[in-house]
């Protein structure tokens, strides 16, 4: 059964202590705001295209620093957990991400599909602004025609999983050991992941325990969908006056 945000619009008096939470997300938010989703630097960039032949450890790596580093990445799966409370719903939710990311970013390199970068990326910020927007309770009046949580979820990882592919399809990547170097760089993206949701979890575990977590919480995800909405915005603008060429 779908895990139901339930939220509490009542003012909820909190200290500092509980506010402290709701600074840190508001922090990740302010970063988020000048960010370029799924940039690699010029330094990782060179790099890669320096590489000839199988090299799992390096693409490992860079896969895996490209999801601790993706703000956008991160935002959505703040979105995905935040009501997360049974280990089971986290392990469902996450795995339907990872299957959609990974068969775009597989299918994106390896199988020469191409998309717009900026484009894919102005989808990506929607989806913050989506699970945000879910988190508010804000498809609950839908009835039949909400989309089911999780196939929302599994169809955000495929925009995900193009943004990946988008950006090394900009680069001059060796065919050589390119299969072998894809998969690479997709575990490193889990392991990336994995990372990231030990620590996301840990915090929305702890915060949870405060008290006035439930008024927060509507702050938080209104913070999230705002970001979102700036990352699409960002991105939508570039695709309009001119990325779309």
């Amino acid at each position: 059964m779908t895990p139901e945000p339930v939220l509490s619009y009542r003012a909820i008096g909190a200290g500092p202590r509980q506010w402290l939470w709701v600074a840190v997300l508001a922090g990740i938010v302010l970063f988020a705001l000048p960010a370029i989703a799924h940039d690699v630097s010029q330094q990782n960039a060179r790099y890669i295209e320096l590489i000839s032949g199988f090299a799992p450890v390096p693409y490992l790596y860079l896969g895996a620093k490209h999801m601790v580093t993706g703000l956008d990445h991160i935002l959505f799966l703040v979105g995905v957990v935040f009501f997360l409370r049974e280990l089971r719903d986290v392990l469902i939710y996450v795995s339907l991400f990872t299957l959609g990311h990974s068969l775009t970013l597989l299918g994106g390199v390896l199988g020469g599909f191409h998309a717009n970068e900026y484009l894919v990326d102005a989808i990506i910020g929607l989806s913050v602004v989506y699970k945000a927007y879910d988190n508010l309770g804000g498809f609950s009046g839908w009835g039949a025609f909400r989309i089911d949580p999780k196939y929302a979820v599994a169809a955000f990882g495929l925009a995900h999983g193009t943004g990946l592919a988008t950006k090394l399809q900009a680069l001059s990547v060796s065919d050589d050991g390119l299969i072998g170097n894809m998969l690479s760089f997709n575990v490193g993206v889990e392991l990336g992941q994995i990372l990231v949701l030990m620590l996301v979890v840990s915090i929305l575990n702890i915060w949870r325990n405060t008290n006035g977590f439930e008024a927060q919480a509507r702050l938080a995800n209104t913070l999230l969908m705002a970001a979102g909405f700036i990352l699409f915005g960002q991105h939508f603008t570039v695709f309009l006056i001119g990325g779309a060429a």
